[in-house]
């Protein structure tokens, strides 16, 4: 938990109802170990789970810090609790590549969906991208759906066997 004086240290970006979005800070290498090395979590993430330590968690954060990437650790504005992270993991075309992962403990909140929302409406209006996809396990049915709901569509297969690339088809403005 980060407590309302700990949240002034770490820098806001922007915002949403139930969630408060900063800066990767090395602060928070402790919340996102848990989250990157459980077992739930990581199989989502990847098809090589390893589990990561202390020191390759840094080394992640400085270089996303020194790159200025785009991803934004997720705190819960009435617990100041870490939900998880979402990034634009890259710009091509002016099309934006969405990645979120969400802590076990904080799943099933519609998280997933008021982040999304946010990070989308965020790349229209500040970045002036055109468009997102995002590519999903085929078995990972909790994150499609959510994905569905707010408007990705599955357009083909993904980069790798048993992937879905799906592409936002159509934007509503919150």
């Amino acid at each position: 938990m980060i407590g309302s004086d700990k949240m002034n240290k770490y820098e806001k970006v922007f915002e949403s109802d139930n969630i408060i979005y900063i800066k990767l800070s090395e602060n928070l290498i402790t919340e996102y170990l848990k989250m990157v090395n459980n077992p739930a979590i990581a199989k989502m993430i990847s098809k090589n789970p390893i589990v990561y330590t202390p020191e390759q968690e840094l080394v992640w954060v400085r270089k996303k810090l020194n790159q200025n990437a785009l991803i934004f650790s997720m705190i819960e504005r009435t617990t100041g609790e870490y939900i998880g992270n979402i990034e634009i993991l890259s710009i091509n075309d002016n099309i934006g590549l969405i990645g979120i992962s969400i802590t076990e403990s904080k799943q099933d909140r519609h998280y997933g969906q008021e982040s999304l929302k946010r990070i989308i409406e965020y790349g229209y209006e500040e970045l002036n991208l055109n468009g997102f996809e995002l590519n999903v396990y085929s078995t990972n049915q909790r994150a499609i759906h959510c994905y569905e709901k707010i408007g990705f569509v599955n357009v083909e297969p993904g980069k790798v066997c048993d992937d879905i690339h799906m592409v936002l088809k159509k934007w509503k403005s919150l």
